[in-house]
């Protein structure tokens, strides 16, 4: 699989990283410098290269759109027409300093990328785990049961995609509805960080759900 990497910061170049390592072909790009992009595609030790936004964006089969919620307008104003194209959003919807949601209760950032991207195909994943416990996730991931991983969209093509990228980190997909849940999972996600960030535990922190039937 093709694929652009839009905001190659932690999330961005860790995941990036990983689906490069995975075997798919990555573009990494929008970052601080091309010579970080450079680095990244230098250390993905894959089929790994630094691009534009509107490069990343041309041939890809599926883009990762990483950047913080005030880059998203900048961000999509280079990539071009993404018309039909598969976009994995984990941009959470936070205010500048990180420390609230700006969109919530009747909306999510989701929707509103859909909104904004009517023609593209958008699925909501990967923003409810701390970007430091995904390299241990993926070093581990032929190791016992896989921690969760939920995600959720419209269009199953694109879920099926998301859902084979969750399954090459090393998560278990779950797949949680349409594209509204995501009103749900984007509180869910401050709730992770809060766990992670402000927990004695430390950042690498991934969570499971189970069933239990008699």
């Amino acid at each position: 699989m093709r694929i652009g990497i839009l905001g190659s910061g932690l999330m961005g170049g860790k995941l990036g990283t990983i689906f490069a390592r995975a075997g798919h072909e990555v573009v990494f790009s929008y970052a601080r410098s091309q010579e970080k992009l450079k680095k990244l595609a230098r250390d993905a030790h894959g089929s790994a290269r630094a691009g534009t936004p509107s490069e990343a964006a041309q041939e890809a089969d599926a883009l990762l759109l990483a950047v913080h919620w005030s880059r998203i307008e900048d961000v999509l104003n280079q990539t071009g027409d993404l018309s039909g194209k598969v976009v994995l959003s984990c941009s959470l919807p936070m205010n500048d300093d990180n420390t609230e949601l700006v969109v919530a209760h009747t909306s999510s950032g989701a929707e509103e990328l859909a909104r904004r991207l009517p023609n593209a195909r958008i699925v909501s994943a990967f923003n409810t785990v701390p970007s430091e416990v995904l390299f241990g996730v993926y070093e581990t991931k032929s190791k016992g049961r896989r921690p969760s991983l939920v995600y959720c969209g419209d269009d199953p093509g694109s879920k099926a995609f998301a859902a084979e990228l969750i399954r090459d980190v090393g998560f278990d997909p779950l797949d949680v509805g349409p594209l509204r849940i995501a009103r749900y999972t984007e509180p869910f996600a401050q709730l992770v960080a809060e766990l992670a960030y402000t927990g004695e535990d430390g950042p690498e922190l991934a969570y499971r759900f189970e069933w239990f039937r008699k």
